[in-house]
């Protein structure tokens, strides 16, 4: 144990991206749990109702139409307010002021929400159209998905919405 201890004190930020992508998996069995849930009962009825509106193209049947959109809109949500607080607690241990961090965190989670909204109609028909099954297409959107918010979300949480302070 003493050498695992040794190892997390010479590769600080090493060791903080390693525990930001371990604890993000909070995030992400929210995630998984909010979209499956969503696109196998709550927003089942949508399936057939296209959606289209600005960078949101749910008008076709890989895409589960207005399903679709809804389920990956609200996991996306769902998880992101999981992940504010795993990784202001758990991981930065930031001591940046709530009332400063929480606006910020909101515009990054907006941006990933819109982001994460709109991609995945057009991940899944790539998908599909490469081949792969339509019932596993949504989870590959994903997991398109997941990893886009963490090459976005940890530089920017770092650095800007719970920066060390200390």
């Amino acid at each position: 144990m003493g050498a695992i201890k040794k190892w997390i004190d010479g590769h600080p930020t090493l060791w903080e991206f390693i525990k930001f992508n371990i604890l993000s998996n909070v995030a992400t069995v929210t995630n998984f749990v909010v979209m499956w849930v969503c696109t196998g009962f709550i927003f089942k009825s949508f399936s057939g109702q296209p959606f289209q509106f600005f960078i949101f193209n749910y008008t076709t049947p890989e895409s589960l139409m207005l399903c679709g959109f809804l389920s990956f809109l609200v996991a996306t949500a769902a998880a992101q307010t999981v992940n504010f607080f795993v990784q202001k607690n758990w991981v930065f241990k930031s001591n940046a002021q709530f009332a400063k961090a929480v606006p910020k965190y909101i515009v990054l989670a907006v941006v990933l929400v819109i982001l994460s909204a709109a991609l995945p109609a057009y991940s899944q028909a790539l998908f599909i159209n490469i081949g792969i099954p339509a019932g596993i297409a949504p989870t590959l959107a994903n997991i398109v998905n997941i990893l886009m918010q963490v090459v976005i979300s940890y530089p920017t949480m770092k650095f800007w919405v719970m920066p060390d302070q200390k």
